[in-house]
């Protein structure tokens, strides 16, 4: 058992029902998630020594359970998963089969190289600021960002509630259908979208991203018909974003984190630094500003679907410089940041030609997750 990878692993260590659409599925859970008997550790050991064992199983790993999957194991995750690089100081960085010596993406590094090596069929992650669409994206999986409070969080260890999304990983687009299918339901309900392909790009957000990302992007989209728009200021979006983040980031974990000052490593604790200095007034202003945005991204894509790179490059190296790490994680929360704010689902599909992967992320209506699924099909066509 790679340990960087896998905190607890069985044969199965939980089996699932012994019929249903998923069976034969084997589940990569991230360490989240309650799965009765086994205490969550939020990828950080000294919190993992102090918790109890879960006395239920989240119902969203139920769910997969109930359809036939297996739970392969639990596996890890950035410290409180406040991170969307993949590193983790105290386990180990879990690898990229897809580019060596590169970073998984996080925070839900553990579900994607789980899948990524052929270990399960199926990453169990959350998604708040990116954590399943950049390790997706730097790994060359398939990976939705579900509608936000589409799927239960219940018995799932919070970050910031208010962007906080359960999502999956999976090598091909046929398995991830079915979990949405298992999970959301096949037929179309009120607030459920059957989305068609009207497609937007914003030119400045694009431009984000490092130049071999834009033109293999400008390639992917260019037998499509797209439509420019202009979303706004991308760093005043984020900025809002990244202060109401911080302000429940540090409500769910704060106290903790202050209680154990050497327990996380050095990351996390900057930004759980930064989080701490959030004051009332200032968390006030950011929700402000925050339902601004979301009232004027709403009002400009409407029931369209929003292109836009997963990712603003390829992994980055495991001795990539910290200055480095800081642009590409900078540039990248700030493509990410969008279906946050809006609450809308994401899906990086793993379609743009480079050497290293770098994933075609389709941002869409609430509740437009299956119809996501279906029209991202035509990228890697």
């Amino acid at each position: 058992m790679n340990t960087s990878v896998w905190r607890e692993h069985g044969t199965p260590l939980v089996a699932g029902a012994p019929d249903g659409p998923l069976h034969r599925e084997t589940v990569a859970v991230k360490d989240l998630y309650a799965v009765e008997g086994f205490a969550v550790g939020a990828g950080n050991p000294t919190f993992l020594a102090e918790a109890a064992a879960e006395t239920r199983t989240a119902p969203a790993v139920q769910q997969l359970l109930d359809a036939g999957a297996d739970v392969a194991g639990i596996v890890q995750t950035d410290e409180f998963a406040y991170s969307i690089q993949g590193a983790n100081p105290h386990y180990g960085t879990p690898p990229n089969p897809a580019v060596a010596g590169g970073l998984p993406g996080g925070s839900s590094s553990g579900p994607a190289s789980a899948v990524a090596l052929g270990e399960a069929s199926i990453g169990l992650g959350t998604d708040t600021a990116g954590s399943v669409r950049v390790p997706a994206s730097y790994q060359g999986l398939w990976g939705l960002r579900t509608t936000h409070g589409a799927v239960s969080l219940d018995c799932v260890w919070p970050l910031a509630p208010t962007f906080d999304s359960v999502g999956w990983l999976t090598r091909d687009p046929v398995t991830l259908r079915t979990v949405a299918e298992v999970v959301l339901g096949k037929t179309p309900h009120p607030g459920r979208f059957v989305v068609d392909a009207r497609f937007v790009v914003d030119p400045a957000l694009v431009a984000l991203a490092e130049p071999g990302v834009r033109e293999a992007f400008a390639a992917a989209i260019a037998r499509f018909e797209v439509e420019t728009i202009d979303l706004g200021d991308a760093d005043a979006m984020f900025e809002a974003f990244r202060v109401t983040q911080a302000a429940e980031a540090w409500r769910s974990d704060g106290e903790w984190v202050a209680g154990h000052p050497d327990a996380v490593g050095p990351g996390t604790s900057d930004r759980f630094g930064f989080a701490a200095s959030v004051t009332p007034a200032q968390e006030v202003a950011a929700r402000a500003d925050l339902a601004t945005h979301r009232a004027r991204l709403d009002d400009i894509l409407g029931d369209r679907i929003l292109l836009v790179p997963s990712a603003s490059s390829g992994a980055p190296a495991l001795t990539a410089k910290p200055a480095v790490l800081d642009a590409v994680r900078g540039a990248t929360l700030r493509l990410t940041a969008i279906a946050g704010i809006t609450g809308r689902p994401a899906l990086s599909v793993p379609a743009l030609r480079l050497p290293a992967p770098v994933g075609l992320c389709l941002v869409g209506p609430r509740g437009g997750d299956l119809g996501l699924i279906d029209l991202a099909g035509f990228f890697v066509a």
